[in-house]
């Protein structure tokens, strides 16, 4: 049985410790965070602590906790014999560097506060300074989940930003659509199986594949026409970029 540590009690947090407790192979020894108010999600006796003066005894720490603490607070397990990992896609190996045995354990998804998510279909990517450590991470991977793949800081970051892309700009376009929808009294739930059926094609077709709609076709009458109605400035720019980005992408000149 591998036995953790989890330090943070937002939605990556919460999300890994509902995953470890259901799980027969993963013992949760402590889980630390700041405000008491925030510890309300651990149960089952498990030990908490809202300083780091009595740290469990553990094979893997996760310091499940926001990008720009990550450096404030590994100093305080610069002591301890287990693996010291964070969370971040965006932030290296390095930034570990006062642990003994540094380490990454980062999942591959958005999560959102007060949703609890399943883990067997998450990406988890690992690193590690040698083999032994690796091969541990991975071991705790696959208690959760069915993909844990080996990733270097570089290509987690390069990874990092991929998911902007595929994930936070497309729910910032998903909110203009939104907009659009409330502007002109347009119930948004009609453009659901749309989105989802955007997702779902990606099973067996690349993304350049999938693409449809006026500006792949050349359709300069239905673009001009999509930009009377638009009146918003800012939304009438985007789409006019990504429109132009999409036509250059598919050779369409018009």
């Amino acid at each position: 049985m591998i036995s953790v540590v989890i330090v943070g009690t937002g939605n990556v947090a919460q999300n890994l410790y509902q995953a470890f407790e259901k799980s027969d192979d993963v013992s949760i020894k402590q889980v630390i965070g700041r405000n008491p108010e925030h510890l309300a999600f651990v149960k089952n006796n498990i030990a908490v602590s809202t300083t780091f003066n009595n740290i469990a005894t553990a094979d893997i720490y996760i310091l499940a906790i926001s990008d720009d603490a990550i450096k404030l607070v590994v100093d305080n397990f610069k002591d301890v014999a287990g693996i010291v990992t964070h969370t971040s896609g965006a932030t290296s190996l390095e930034a570990l560097k006062s642990a003994k045995r540094p380490g990454i354990f980062y999942p591959l998804q958005t999560f959102t506060k007060g949703k609890i998510i399943a883990f067997d279909e998450i990406p988890i990517c690992v690193e590690a300074r040698n083999e032994n450590d690796l091969n541990l991470l991975i071991q705790l991977g696959n208690t959760l989940s069915n993909k844990v793949v080996e990733i270097d800081s570089e290509q987690r970051k390069t990874l990092h930003v991929a998911a902007v892309f595929v994930n936070n700009f497309t729910n910032y376009m998903y909110t203009i659509g939104s907009e659009i929808c409330e502007e002109h009294k347009i119930d948004f739930n009609l453009l659901q199986p749309l989105i989802k059926e955007t997702a779902a094609k990606l099973d067996t077709l690349t993304p350049l594949q999938a693409q449809t709609g006026p500006a792949k076709r050349g359709d300069q009458k239905t673009l001009h026409n999509h930009l009377q109605i638009i009146k918003d400035k800012h939304q009438r720019e985007l789409y006019t970029l990504l429109s132009n980005a999409i036509k250059e992408k598919h050779g369409k000149e018009l």
